[in-house]
């Protein structure tokens, strides 16, 4: 006989438990839900995600700003023609900056093709050109002549290097985690409105609701007359 207080008890407190669950479920906006589905998918319309096309801006800054010291180069020598000629056709890899232009051209083809037309979620491409990148530098600055030929043998290099990594950061610390994110965010939306859907399957359509037919006035009194009129008179 005193179980049944103590399993009243247990009872209780299991649905007080559950309530915060079925509170958070029914709390649930069924609208900002869809709205921000749709958000995620106008994104996806779109074909590149913020984040990516500001990376794809910089592997683009990176070549032009590379192109451009390397005329500057050509002119500060003697001409562009002249030294253009000394550098293209009569490579010497010891005294050339071509090579540099190259790399950067490099880096700018197999980054874009990699994260803007097939729209890689890997880094795999980034490491790529990187340690190249590094290693065809570090092997010409041991090598060449570079630092005998005034400032331009130590800025090209070094400015070559410095944008190859901050490409790398950006892409592996900025790029990929946001998309990753925002990718996680849709599939939880996604989820979350579909188990909103389920409990709260549809509005109910006009025809489902009825009220009865408005009673006429004066009724009430018009029937306790017509009773009054039946009684026998005594």
């Amino acid at each position: 006989m005193n179980r049944m207080p103590g399993d009243a008890e247990n009872a209780h407190s299991s649905s007080v438990e559950s309530c915060p669950s079925l509170r958070d479920v029914h709390s649930i906006n069924p609208a900002q839900l869809m709205a921000r589905i749709e958000s995620y998918e106008g994104r996806e319309k779109k074909g590149i995600s913020d984040v990516r096309r500001t990376f794809c801006l910089f592997v683009t800054f990176d070549l032009l700003f590379i192109t451009l010291l390397w005329i500057i180069e050509l002119n500060v020598k003697g001409g562009i023609e002249t030294t253009l000629e000394k550098e293209v056709l009569q490579y010497d890899y010891s005294s050339s900056y071509f090579d540099i232009f190259l790399l950067a051209v490099f880096r700018f083809k197999v980054l874009i093709l990699a994260y803007a037309m097939c729209r890689l979620r890997h880094w795999w491409a980034i490491a790529f050109t990187t340690a190249v990148t590094s290693a065809f530098l570090l092997a010409k600055v041991i090598i060449s002549k570079l630092f005998s030929q005034g400032a331009f043998g130590y800025v090209l290099p070094i400015i070559s290097f410095i944008l190859a990594w901050i490409e790398t950061w950006f892409l592996d610390f900025k790029v990929l985690p946001q998309e990753a994110e925002e990718e996680n965010r849709f599939l939880i939306a996604q989820d979350a409105s579909e188990r909103a859907a389920l409990l709260h399957p549809g509005v109910l359509s006009d025809g489902q609701f009825y009220s009865p037919p408005e009673s006429v006035a004066g009724s009430d009194e018009d029937s306790e007359e017509k009773q009054d009129s039946e009684k026998p008179v005594v």
